[in-house]
């Protein structure tokens, strides 16, 4: 690979798109959630997504599903198990310890200015419950910047802003808007977006699908647009070429309309790749 191509970020005529790796993966061939890719990001400033569960003891583990059979070598689920429970598991994909809440509020003070960590929390308020808030609190008071919270419970990412005030918020409403495009038009996604970004969580990001974008702006609505003018951030998931090598032709014309929408980060499992890929299309306009 072309060290040319981090992976970080694609320039557009305003500034720049960054690329954010989905579940903690540089390429779609890294473990998932491994510890040597975000070391990697932290040092280069990368924007990384973490999905976060809650343990027994109340802190988090940096997994995507319920339970741990299907990602570790641990058995039942993620809520039933201590941190000193996790330190004996190890990752299907990779070999190494989860990560756990506690890695990474020692890792982030000696990140990269620019890193940036979104904790997509995969439990609801009610499962997380008051030690889980006070846990975040504890561990990442003064994170500032370098994380953004994000959940489909809105009263979690309300409570977590409400500890944590120098922590960003983001929002996904993609299949409310996605179900309404279909059946009510775009004039209702408009003021159901709008609603939203007014709402009580104070969003710094909002996450919408990639086709979403695309088919609004096909029927004449630009959510991009619409969520800047609300002083809110747009991250287009998950776009993921089939092949390294590039793009093919449906893949360069989903994503030549993409970028046209100037979204401010695209979420991807192949972020060099996506990188060069669009590089290679733009010649020498890059």
């Amino acid at each position: 690979m072309n060290d040319e191509f981090h992976g970080l970020a694609i320039p557009r005529a305003a500034g720049e798109t960054r690329l954010k790796w989905h579940r903690l993966r540089r390429r779609l061939a890294d473990p998932l959630f491994g510890r040597q890719v975000m070391a990697e990001g932290f040092a280069l400033g990368a924007s990384m997504e973490l999905d976060m569960r809650v343990r027994a003891d109340h802190g988090f583990a940096v997994l995507h599903d319920r339970d741990l059979d299907g990602e570790t070598t641990g058995h039942g689920a993620v809520s039933g198990a201590t941190a000193s429970d996790m330190a004996a598991m190890a990752m299907k994909s990779g070999g190494t310890p989860p990560i756990l809440s506690e890695d990474l509020a020692g890792m982030l003070p000696d990140a990269h200015p620019q890193a940036l960590l979104q904790f997509d929390m995969k439990d609801r308020l009610d499962a997380i419950g008051a030690r889980g808030i006070d846990h975040l609190r504890h561990h990442f008071a003064g994170a500032g910047q370098k994380v953004i919270v994000s959940a489909r419970d809105l009263d979690l990412i309300v409570a977590v802003g409400d500890a944590l005030p120098d922590v960003r918020r983001g929002i996904d409403p993609t299949d409310k808007l996605v179900t309404m495009l279909q059946s009510e038009g775009p004039a209702a996604v408009e003021r159901a977006l709008a609603t939203d970004l007014k709402g009580a969580t104070q969003p710094d990001t909002v996450y919408l699908s990639w086709p979403l974008l695309l088919a609004a702006k096909d029927r004449g609505l630009d959510l991009v647009a619409l969520s800047r003018d609300h002083g809110v951030a747009v991250d287009a998931w998950t776009f993921t070429l089939k092949d390294e090598a590039g793009f093919d032709a449906r893949e360069a014309a989903d994503f030549s309309a993409l970028m046209a929408l100037q979204p401010d980060q695209i979420t991807t499992d192949e972020a060099p790749a996506t990188e060069r890929a669009w590089a290679a299309l733009k010649g020498p306009e890059r």
